[in-house]
């Protein structure tokens, strides 16, 4: 295992002899990626990029000296860097993905696009209400030229086109209700989300003030690093982690704003490790449409697994591994059950993603869409962190 220094000493060599290289590709042209953030998410969505055809990677940066030995195992061409800005100064990469922990998600975006690159962000896409606007800005100062996709990969799915096909009116008549859950669990002594905490994580090999970013400063702590799904100064708990994939696929699907509130109650009723993040919670998000989100969710059995009910006055969309239409017979006593049928391709929200900087098309979970599943994430945390209902001020753009 290489030592900090080692790394630190091949930042210049890396930033040597670069050449200015345009964000336009043709259809056929080779794309040169960047990582930021190769853990375990970031080498999921690593492999998927460079299954695609004409993909490269080029370079990859984190601050844990390991990460970027592993990179290696997947990228052996890749230059590796301790520092992301290093990275963004390379003008022979086109796009770049990011999957850091959310709290540095913002911090790393922004950079990324002021830097002229594409961008694929991992859910959840912004911490704050106050970087969410960070990111939207830098959104507008690149304009319309550089492509953003949002990692909320349940959009790009055969079941959107499904679902759109059963949400008519005369299919679903008034729709006032959604609920969808996700339950886990894991065998005794193996906490959902745990991970070791290695030998070579120390000072020496993890760059700890990088870590932290704008999260309050705290000394040295191998387990809030390796760990730091477990830790509000970092993370969103299971609302960021799971909840915001069922949440962007129905805000998607059915074009819906902010909440107008949000509720969530819980506790950690199951992994007492030193967690601060629930285990075990309930959600309830009240939508300017006049429908009322619910969600539930624990670590302690996985019987119901994950699903979402859309229930109107005429029908109802059942979606889990498969996705159904149920007809309400006392609306549409004739009415027939329907099942989806449209095929997912592998790695099809990656490929949109590269499809739409090489060919112009939509991707399928934009930015917007991105910032409306983040601010309805951060209401239901604090929420829970607050012990009281939390309104959202559409005017001003801020929980109240």
């Amino acid at each position: 295992m290489q030592s900090r220094r080692n790394f630190i000493s091949k930042v210049a060599t890396g930033l040597a002899g670069t050449l200015a290289a345009s964000n336009v590709l043709g259809a056929n042209e080779r794309l040169r990626i960047g990582i930021i953030g190769p853990g375990d998410r970031g080498k999921e969505i690593l492999r998927e990029a460079l299954g695609c055809d004409n993909v490269e990677c080029v370079a990859a940066a984190d601050v844990y000296t390991r990460r970027l030995e592993e990179v290696k195992g997947i990228a052996s061409g890749a230059k590796t860097y301790l520092d992301y800005r290093a990275l963004l100064d390379d003008k022979n990469i086109d796009a770049v993905l990011i999957a850091t922990p959310q709290h540095l998600h913002a911090e790393c975006f922004v950079a990324a696009l002021d830097a002229g690159k594409h961008v694929y962000q991992e859910k959840t896409m912004a911490f704050s209400v106050a970087h969410a606007k960070k990111m939207r800005a830098a959104v507008q100062r690149a304009g319309a030229g550089r492509v953003v996709q949002i990692g909320h990969q349940w959009t790009s799915t055969g079941q959107v086109a499904d679902a759109a096909s059963f949400l008519k009116p005369d299919l679903m008549g008034r729709i006032t209700a959604i609920h969808a859950h996700m339950y886990r669990n894991t065998p005794h002594g193996k906490p959902q989300w745990s991970r070791p905490v290695y030998p070579d994580m120390t000072p020496e090999n993890i760059i700890w003030k990088s870590f932290l970013g704008e999260a309050p400063q705290r000394p040295f702590d191998p387990n809030r690093y390796i760990n730091w799904r477990f830790f509000w100064d970092y993370s969103g708990g299971n609302i960021y982690e799971n909840m915001c994939h069922q949440v962007a696929f129905w805000y998607k699907l059915l074009n819906l704003r902010i909440p107008r509130a949000a509720t969530m109650t819980g506790g950690l009723f199951l992994w007492k490790d030193g967690r601060e993040v629930p285990d075990t919670m309930n959600v309830s998000l009240e939508q300017p449409e006049e429908i009322l989100w619910s969600w539930d969710s624990s670590f302690g059995n996985d019987r119901l697994g994950v699903a979402e009910e859309v229930l109107g006055t005429d029908g109802a969309i059942s979606r889990g591994q498969q996705i159904r239409y149920t007809p309400q017979k006392v609306n549409r006593p004739q009415a027939n059950e329907m099942m989806g049928q449209t095929r997912t391709e592998p790695r099809a929200h990656m490929q949109n993603f590269l499809d739409a900087i090489r060919l112009g098309k939509e991707v399928n979970c934009p930015f917007e869409l991105g910032f409306r599943v983040s601010m309805a994430c951060r209401m239901a945390v604090e929420s829970y962190r607050q012990g009281r209902t939390v309104r959202w001020d559409a005017e001003k753009e801020e929980m109240i």
